[in-house]
Parts: structure tokens; sequence; C-alpha cells
């Protein structure tokens, strides 16, 4: 922790930039919330939402409108303590009837639920009767397969209505949604859905990417051969390339789909029964399958954008993600369950020109901009004129996650984008979380790069190595109380989860970040305290990378380190051990990146393929990546004392 100095963390923070205006104050979901429970101000919002769980819990379900088909009995049960608590006891509910099914009949039905844009121009607009229907026939589809309560079914799809369409459709059987990223690689999609006992897939012939097609199926086809459980492939039809179709397995979606009946009844499901697994890299092991229910995710992100970024129904929300990612699901279920619009946009963010990001918030009137740094990193270096083009006036916030921001390009965001006036919600958290741990709302003040503070209901806190509570002082991002949006465990691992987050300080949840508070109250994160590698907002695990590359038969072990990178936050670098009797060579270095880019995605291509002959290990035999990565920095590596090798690290100061 003693890498970053007050000085290096605050600088950035400086002055506050952004206060809330009088409208900001009276408009705010925040403020209604307040008012109806009888609190005056923030802080006893704070104080009240994570003192009595129970009672904030409750009181967000109403406020979200969460409508029980049979109501719980209790709202959170914690008689097997904090890590593994029960939420809306006995209760009935299934997420599509309260995204859905509840605004049949309502003006809401006939509202936009759903903008897409495509990169080639087309567009298209459905209503919430239109989603309706379309999940409607999805789910009789997925039925008439033999798919139904229980059953995993993955997405591996571009970002179109029909991924939409697809999620809601596996929710509404009772089935497990599976969200997969679209840049994943054969082994990274195998390695999930196997995990998963997947009985089906979502994909689609290809995507298109600056203009060119993009081949999905054919991974999809190599992935489902090494899947025993996989029945059925459903492919949609987006770029019209020829697709060879398996007879007995594969169903084209424009054949099987909108000839089915457009009405059908959503499957009962209690409200903790399992509604997506949603995988996220750790630094060790395979990867890990976040379990998610009804009540869980869904409330969670409907809370975090209603009180975050303040979105009310009538107003267009657009997160520029991946359905792979949490933020996917996020953007639906959020925005489904607060009555508003979300835009989804399939395509390069510059394509065909730099303006097209800016050109979409004017042709859309888009009033919530979700970005991340790493996207701003790369416009900001066009200037101005491509925002100028385009009439912004429907913007009232921005807001970004994925990683941390520079100052910089969070001051070009804010001024020249922004225009001074709008707040840009920051916003941390992860996929266990089913959103923020920290956050900006309409209410608090802002610094460049900073968090208003916790997320209601988030018993967040800073802490040092001793576990106590620290402000002006760099600590470990952690959660004292229970949320309901937690992960219900990792799938088919409770002791993995358990070793995760819970193992460090009793009943407390150690999320893995440093993290740090100022004086005035709010927060910064500054990167992964654990190995963890997030390339472009995309979180990777270093054993992911390290088990293909292993996989050669020259190579004897590995270590995948993240190192700065001006754009992308993060690119990838590989330090590999050669077996007995075999010698580095260029052409080795080049069939190992081609490995990774085959397995993992060209996104995750590695900058560097090293070879040393050895890797600093401890005593336990554990792989400081750590001290790789600051000796491949040129960084002080700290305490070597540890390692049965130290040798190594200066091996790898050479290397670089």
């Amino acid at each position: 922790m003693h890498n970053f100095t007050e000085k290096e963390v605050f600088a950035f923070g400086g002055e506050i930039v952004w206060q809330p205006t009088p409208a900001h104050l009276e408009n705010a979901n925040l403020t209604a919330f307040m008012r109806q429970h009888g609190l005056a101000s923030f802080e006893a919002l704070m104080h009240r939402s994570t003192t009595d769980i129970a009672w904030f819990t409750e009181a967000v379900l109403q406020f979200l409108d969460i409508r029980f088909t049979q109501p719980y009995t209790q709202v959170l049960d914690l008689s097997d303590g904090p890590a593994w608590p029960q939420w809306c006891v006995g209760g009935q509910m299934n997420i599509v009837h309260n995204c859905l099914d509840k605004y049949l009949g309502t003006p809401t039905a006939s509202r936009p639920a759903l903008l897409w844009e495509g990169e080639e121009g087309h567009t298209r607009t459905l209503t919430y009767n239109d989603l309706t229907r379309q999940v409607n026939q999805t789910a009789n589809a997925l039925r008439a397969l033999g798919l139904g309560k229980g059953d995993a079914i993955g997405l591996y799809m571009p970002m179109t209505p029909e991924i939409v369409v697809a999620l809601l459709a596996i929710a509404k059987i009772g089935g497990v949604i599976l969200p997969l990223f679209s840049g994943y690689g054969v082994s990274a999609v195998v390695s999930r859905l196997v995990d998963a006992d997947a009985k089906a897939l979502f994909t689609a012939d290809g995507m298109f990417r600056r203009g060119k097609p993009v081949a999905m199926k054919p991974l999809a086809d190599e992935a489902a051969a090494q899947v025993p459980t996989l029945q059925h492939l459903i492919v949609l039809q987006r770029t019209g390339t020829e697709t060879p179709m398996h007879p007995t397995r594969d169903h084209w979606w424009h054949e099987l789909i909108p000839s089915q009946p457009d009405t059908a009844p959503t499957e009962p499901t209690l409200a903790e029964d399992r509604l997506m697994l949603i995988y996220t890299s750790g630094t060790t092991g395979r990867p890990k399958g976040a379990v998610h229910t009804h009540c869980g995710f869904p409330v969670k992100a409907a809370q975090d954008m209603a009180f975050g970024t303040d979105i009310h129904p009538g107003e267009t929300i657009y997160w520029m993600t991946d359905m792979g990612w949490m933020m996917g699901p996020w953007l639906v279920f959020g925005a489904l369950l607060l009555g508003a619009t979300f835009v989804l946009y399939d395509g390069a963010p510059d394509y065909p020109d730099v303006d097209r990001l800016w050109a979409m918030v004017a042709r859309h009137k888009i009033t919530t901009l979700g970005v991340s740094p790493t996207l701003i990193r790369s416009l900001l270096t066009h200037g101005e004129a491509p925002v100028r083009k385009h009439d912004l006036t429907s913007l009232r916030f921005f807001a970004s996650t994925g990683e941390p921001w520079n100052p910089d390009p969070w001051r070009w965001l804010f001024h020249v984008v922004g225009e001074g006036q709008r707040p840009i919600i920051n916003y941390s958290g992860g996929t266990e979380i089913s959103g923020g741990i920290v956050m900006g709302n309409p209410l608090l003040p802002l610094k460049a790069c900073a968090f208003s503070g916790p997320c209601p209901g988030i018993a967040a806190d800073v802490f040092d190595e001793q576990g106590n509570s620290v402000t002006n002082q760099v600590g470990e991002l952690v959660i004292k109380a229970p949320w309901i949006g937690m992960t219900r465990g990792f799938w088919k691992d409770p002791a993995r989860y358990m070793d995760t987050y819970w193992a460090r300080w009793e009943n407390v949840w150690v999320h893995g970040d440093f993290a740090a508070r100022d004086s005035d109250g709010l927060w910064y994160i500054l990167g992964r305290s654990d190995d963890t590698i997030k390339i472009a907002g995309k979180r990777l695990g270093p054993a992911e990378v390290e088990s293909v590359v292993v996989q050669h038969p020259e190579i004897m072990e590995s270590a995948a380190i993240g190192v700065p990178h001006e754009i992308k936050g993060s690119e990838l670098v590989v330090f590999c051990v050669m077996n007995p009797g075999f010698q580095a060579r260029e052409a080795l270095r080049t069939e190992l990146k081609q490995m990774v880019v085959e397995a993992m995605g060209k996104a995750l291509a590695p900058k560097q393929i090293l070879f040393v002959g050895d890797l600093p290990k401890t005593r336990n035999a554990k792989v400081m990546r750590r001290m790789i990565r600051s000796a491949y920095l040129g960084l002080e590596p700290g305490d070597t004392s540890s390692l049965v090798n130290p040798d190594a690290v200066e091996e790898i100061k050479k290397a670089r």
C-alpha cells in the first residue's frame, strides 16, 4: 500500500468542480426517496441504510415497485452469517414480470423500451409492447425445444435487439442466463459453458466491425463441440455471410421464433432462484461464476440507476458495453424496472468517423451517457471539433465505470463535452456486487476523478493492513454489511467465494481494490490490490492467459501481468519459462501470441512475450506477479525476502 503517496492519490482531486443546482436537488429520485422516509440529508440516509439493512431493502423494493406473486415472510435472514444471507424469504417473483408484464395496459407499454443502432446505420425501436411480444415468442420457442426452469443458456451474440429478447426470454422460462463477451475466443467460451452445464447457446452468423463482417458461428461451432451438455444453437442472421448449420442442433432465429405465439406464461420462480451466472476472472484458477438471483442483481442495478444516474421514466440511457460485461445486463434490467428507455449500439464507437458517439447522443436524445476512461482517452485525441458538430443538449449526466480515471481525460469530458455543467457519475463495484460500492449522485458535489461516496445501502470503508478504518490514506476497499445485490456465491465453488472475499477479516467483504477517501468525504479507487488485469475495461485473470500459453509443448510455466497503456489502461505482457531442451526463438513468440488471440480474443493480444529462466516464487510456490510487474516497469519490487529465488527478479529487469 505504501506505493501510493497521499500526494499521488489526492493531487488530481483538488477542488470541487461541480455542485448540484436547485433543479438537481429537487428532481432527484434520491430526494423523493428521502422525503418518503423523513430523511433530512444524504448522511442520514447512509446511516440508516447501512445500520438497518432490512428496512432499506424493503424500502427500495417498494420504491422500484417490485411485485411478488407470493409475498415474502422476511426480507432478510442472517442466520447463516453475512456471507450467506437469505433475501425475500419464501417470496415468489420472476423479474420479467416486473420488467415487462406489469406494464401491459399502462401508458408505459407504448413507450420505447429499446433504441438500437447498427454500425451500418440501421436503426430499430422496440416499445415495451413490442419487446414483450418478442420475448413471449422466444420463450415459447425455448420451451418447444425442451428447455425450461434451471437450464443454463448462453448468450454469445452482437449487441442487437435480439440479445435483449433472448436474455429476458431465458429469465421468463425460469432458465439461467449465461452472458458471454462477444469478443471471446474458443477456450474462454468453452470453459464457461462447461462450468455452467449449458444446454443451449444463442449466437449469430457474425457481427460488423469497422464495416467488415466478423464471423461468430465458426467459433460457436468449435466451442459447442467441446460442451457435452449443449443441445441447441439458435443463430441470428446478422451479417448474411454463408453459415453452415448442424442439422439436428442448429436453428435459425428467423425460422424458429417469429412463427411462435406472442403470448406466454411467465414461469413462477422464487425470488432467490438463480437468474444468471456472470463469469468474472480471478487471479488464480478457472473463471468464477458469480451466482445472481431474480431479487438480487436486477434490484441493485435499478437502485443504482435510479439513485446514481437519476434515470426517470421516459428518459434514455446508453452505456457503451457488451452483454458479456455486467454492465450489459445492468443496463437492461435497470432501465426496464424504471420504465425508461435504453440504447444499444452494435459496432465500433469511432466508425465510420470519430464523431459516431456524439452523433448517437444527438440522434437518440440520450439523457445519460455511460463511458469508460479508455474510450474518452481515445476520443480526446481528435479534439473538440467532432463534439461541436452535434447538439448534445439532451445530455443531463455522464457516467463512467470499468477502471480508474486519469485527470486529463476526466477534465476533457467534463469541461469540453460537458461544458462544466454535466456531472460525471463515477461508478465502481463489480460483477459480484451487481453494481456499485461507490458512486456519484445528483445531490453531492464532485472533484475530478472522484466518487461522491458509497452507494446507499453499502457499508463501505477503507482499511489499513491492520483492519483499522482510515481517511486520507490508501487502503483496502471493504464492505461491512450485506446488501441485496451481492452474489450468492460462486457456482459449484462456495469455498472459493469465502476465500476470495471473506477470509481476511471476520464478517468483512474485502473487494480487492485499493481505495482512499479524503477529508471532504470524497472517495477514490486506485486499481486492483490483487493481480487481476483490466484491458480497456475488460477484467482478465492472469491464470486464463497462462493456462493457454503452457499448452505449448515447449513452455513449462508462465506469468501474465498488466502494464500501463495510454489508451487501453493496461496491456498484457507474458513471461515464459522454457521446458528443458528447448530454446527461445522469435517464431515461438509469434506462435504463443497467436494462441492467446485465438483463445481470448484479439482485444487481449499480448504486447510482449518474454522468455526468462525462472519466475519469482514464494516458498509455497506462489508466483509473485506484483514483483514481476514492478521489475518490468523498473519500480522497486519491495521486500523480496519471501522469495526462494530473488535472482529471478533481476532477470526480469534485464528481459524487458
